[in-house]
C-alpha cells in the first residue's frame, strides 16, 4: 500500500500541469483502521498570488497510530505546479480532557512565483472532540513548519503557518456509507499563504 501511494504522488508530480496540494485534510479525524477515503476540495488562497482552485487527496488509516495522505490539485494564481505526501503519528490519544496530539511530517514539491522549490517540514497538531446540537465534530489546529529550497538559486527559506479547522460527519443521508467533512482556514505567519479550504471524504473499499 506504502509503494502504491509513493507512486502514485510520483507519477502525479511529473504529469500535473497547473497543481497544488494544501490544508491538514482528514489525518486528524478519527478514522478506522485501514478505512481509506477520497476526498474533494474546494480552495480559495486569499494572499499574493493566490486564486481558486480544487483538489483530490486520499487518506489511508494505516494503523491504531499513524495516517498518510496525498493529493494533488488545479487552480489559477501564481501557486501552481504542487503536489505532497504526509504521514501523521499520534503521540497521545483524544482521551478525556487530553486531547489528541500528534505530529505531521509532509513533503512538498511546488512551482511559486515561477521558481520551483522542494518543501520538507513538520506539523504539530492538537486536535478535541466535541458535541455540536447533537452531532460529535473535532476541532484542530496544527502549526507547519518548514524548509523550502530553491532549486535554481541554490537558498532556502523557512515558512511558518496556523491551520485551524474543524472535521466530522455530515448528517446526510449517503445509503451504508458517510460522507466526512472538513472545514479549514490557513493564516500564513512567515514566507506563506492565507487561504480557505473546504472538503468532503468520501470511503472507498
Amino acid at each position: 500500500m506504502m509503494r502504491n501511494i509513493i507512486t502514485l504522488t510520483v507519477l502525479s508530480g511529473l504529469f500535473a500541469t497547473n497543481a497544488f496540494a494544501y490544508g491538514t485534510g482528514i489525518s486528524t479525524f478519527p478514522l478506522e483502521v485501514e478505512k481509506k477515503f477520497i476526498s474533494a476540495e474546494v480552495i480559495g488562497i486569499t494572499s499574493e498570488g493566490g486564486g481558486v482552485g480544487l483538489q483530490t487527496r486520499f487518506t489511508t488509516k494505516l494503523n491504531e497510530k499513524s495516517t498518510v495522505d496525498a493529493g494533488l490539485g488545479i487552480s489559477g494564481g501564481e501557486r501552481s505546479a504542487r503536489f505532497f505526501a504526509g504521514f501523521d503519528y499520534e503521540i497521545f490519544p483524544d482521551y478525556q480532557m487530553q486531547p489528541r496530539t500528534s505530529i505531521k511530517a509532509f513533503v512538498e514539491n511546488s512551482k511559486e512565483f515561477g521558481v520551483r522549490r522542494n518543501i520538507i517540514g513538520l506539523a504539530p497538531t492538537l486536535s478535541k472532540g466535541f458535541t455540536f446540537w447533537e452531532h460529535e465534530a473535532f476541532p484542530y489546529v496544527a502549526i507547519p513548519v518548514a524548509i523550502s529550497l530553491n532549486g535554481r538559486q541554490n537558498t532556502y527559506a523557512t515558512t511558518v503557518s496556523a491551520n485551524l479547522g474543524v472535521s466530522g460527519i455530515l448528517p446526510v443521508e449517503t445509503g451504508s456509507k458517510k460522507l466526512t467533512a472538513n472545514a479549514e482556514a490557513n493564516i500564513g505567519l512567515k514566507d506563506s499563504f492565507t487561504g480557505l479550504f473546504v472538503g468532503v471524504a468520501y470511503p472507498i473499499e
